[in-house]
């Protein structure tokens, strides 16, 4: 896997040699940021259940002000500090060694202007990360979610609501925007 774009272009990154963890394939990655692009200079960007780091270390290179990468597994964490350190970044990020569902909680709300989770495949792991990332959301936040084509991503979920479903191979990304308050 390489990064595919931006000031880090062609920076290698490595994958598990591991069962269980499924990095976001190259492609996956390309279609993302041709969405994300408007979006990402600036940005204060979450990678949840980051894994190897190849989507926060690719919002990076293409100019995220900051991402947090949260991750439990320390095999993980291991090869994300790895791929950061060969991609010569340096700062501008902090990694939270925790599940997901545990690393706001009772925590100060961090700003974030776009939020990417790619939880295990599956419909529950798919509901669970979309209610724990609820309350990270704020009306300007654009939350996309990893998933198994197979498990359509719910029309809306606790204050979200998906805006756009875009398919590549067996993967799919759900887009969320916050419901309007009324």
């Amino acid at each position: 896997m390489r990064i595919i774009a931006g000031t880090l272009k062609g920076r290698r990154i490595e994958s598990p040699d591991w069962e269980g963890l499924r990095p976001t394939s190259d492609r996956l990655r390309e279609t993302l940021f041709n969405v994300l692009a408007p979006h990402v200079d600036g940005a204060r960007f979450l990678d949840g259940f980051a894994g190897t780091g190849a989507v926060g270390i690719e919002a990076l290179s293409r100019g995220a002000s900051h991402v947090t990468f949260v991750e439990h597994d320390t095999r993980a964490i291991r090869l994300l500090e790895g791929n950061l350190a060969r991609a010569g970044v340096k700062d501008r990020y902090a990694i939270i060694r925790t599940g997901f569902a545990q690393a706001f909680r009772g925590a100060v709300t961090p700003s974030l202007d776009i939020i990417f989770l790619d939880p295990p495949y599956g419909r529950a792991s798919l509901e669970s990360a979309l209610d724990a990332a609820a309350p990270l959301t704020t009306d300007g936040t654009l939350l996309v979610i990893e998933h198994a084509r197979r498990d359509e991503a719910p029309a809306e979920r606790v204050t979200l609501r998906r805006v756009r479903v875009l398919t590549s191979g067996d993967s799919a990304l759900g887009f969320y925007r916050r419901l309007e308050s009324t």
